[in-house]
């Protein structure tokens, strides 16, 4: 029998259970496509952190106060950066900038429009220190020293989804800030500023929702009584980053947490390679599950068809030509899970990154990261439902290969 009459038999065979044959590639295609999506997804994820962390500059290192241990309820582990601490780091070596900010969140109002929005406070004229290729719109003024002005990024300005920009340059906004004294009580803090600046889109999505004061102002508005939250330390090149963070380390110990764009995209990319690692096994369960369902419909082919079997050895038919049946029919149903699993999954995931929505910073607008499908990874996924499909029909062909014809004859 010629490999065009296999596969005719074969075709034709999956046809005549057709309620059977698209339950079993329904498995297969949510198998795949499964893969298919969360692949795209972390892909586009993995994607857009990278372009996130390539708009800082590589001589930059984030300094933090040091987190306390499990159960310390002592301040001792936990340094107040001020302006004490802002002049030691100054006094070391290798160091080109010390940049202290204030960081918090805001309700802004713009003639009766409010949103939630970051506040960064520090010296406006040193945002390009941490962002190199920060771009101000036509018009934009820096203005350090005046505390009642502030630049806004590109997606407070225009907000996704809506019609018009929530403000404009030379724009009066009112900003209301909350903080809790020493009773506990909540105490309200409202502040207008004049917009000076408008930030072009950085590529950076806690700089483009973000509302930059300087240092005044914030610790006003902020109420943080100079105790600053965070400081940019700027080595003067790159190759002094590993020396400085030693530096930091050793003058202020654990009191102090020091990280680097290099040190974040290692930890990313750990988190990139256990994710993917998580989605493989994820998918390669679904697709597990489809194998089975490939067993059972091949199996009870086997069963239903013995007399059939028996007829085509009885007329000389090999133990290769119905084992190459029952393969041939595994593999179809393989490649049409498979194939509609690709082109569903792509669907599903452009979907999926449109009804799943990502917030950085908390509150503030979300942020929509599409999926990438890599073409090597695609096929990849098709080869992987194929080849499941055919490993699953395997011990169905051979029991029926191996099916007597006499015994199977007598079947009724």
């Amino acid at each position: 029998m010629n490999p065009k009459d296999i596969f005719l038999l074969s075709f034709e065979a999956l046809v005549d259970r057709k309620v059977r044959t698209l339950l079993t590639i329904l498995m297969v295609v949510l198998g795949s496509s499964l893969v298919v999506i969360l692949n795209g997804l972390s892909a586009g994820q993995a994607a857009f952190l990278e372009k996130q962390f390539n708009t800082l500059a590589a001589n930059v290192i984030f300094v933090s106060s040091g987190q306390r241990g499990f159960r310390d309820t002592s301040a001792s582990n936990a340094l107040i950066i001020n302006t004490v601490v802002i002049g030691k780091m100054k006094s070391l070596p290798l160091i080109s900038d010390v940049i202290p900010e204030y960081t918090g969140s805001v309700s802004l109002d713009s003639q009766g429009n409010t949103q939630r929005a970051s506040v960064t406070s520090l010296d406006p004229t040193k945002l390009t220190v941490e962002l190199p290729n920060l771009e101000y719109v036509d018009g934009s003024t820096v203005k350090p020293n005046d505390r009642s002005s502030a630049i806004l990024g590109d997606t407070i300005v225009n907000p996704p989804g809506a019609a018009n920009a929530f403000v404009t340059l030379g724009q009066t906004i009112k900003a209301t800030a909350t903080y809790a004294d020493a009773s506990g009580k909540t105490i309200t803090v409202t502040k207008n500023f004049v917009v000076s600046g408008i930030l072009k889109p950085s590529g950076n999505t806690m700089v483009d929702r973000s509302v930059i004061i300087n240092l005044d102002a914030g610790n006003e508005l902020l109420h943080k009584l100079n105790k600053y939250d965070a400081v940019i330390v700027a080595a003067t090149t790159p190759d002094d980053v590993d020396t400085v963070q030693q530096e930091l380390t050793s003058q202020f110990g654990k009191t102090l947490g020091a990280t680097t764009p290099k040190a974040i995209m290692a930890v990313r990319q750990q988190a990139a390679s256990g994710n993917a690692a998580f989605i493989l096994m994820v998918g390669i369960i679904a697709l597990v599950v489809g194998a089975v369902g490939i067993v059972t419909t091949l199996y009870n082919s086997v069963t239903e068809r013995i007399r059939e079997i028996g007829t085509m050895k009885a007329i000389g038919a090999q133990n290769t030509t119905i084992l190459a049946l029952f393969l041939v029919e595994a593999g179809l149903i393989g490649v049409l899970g498979a194939s509609l699993g690709l082109i569903i999954g792509i669907g599903g995931g452009y979907i999926m990154s449109i009804v799943t929505t990502t917030t950085i910073g908390g509150g503030g607008p979300s942020v929509h990261i599409p999926p990438i499908f890599v073409p090597m990874d695609l096929l990849k996924v098709w080869m992987l439902s194929l080849t499941l499909s055919v490993i699953a029909g395997m011990y169905p062909a051979w029991k029926a290969s191996k099916l007597s014809p006499m015994v199977a004859l007598r079947r009724e």
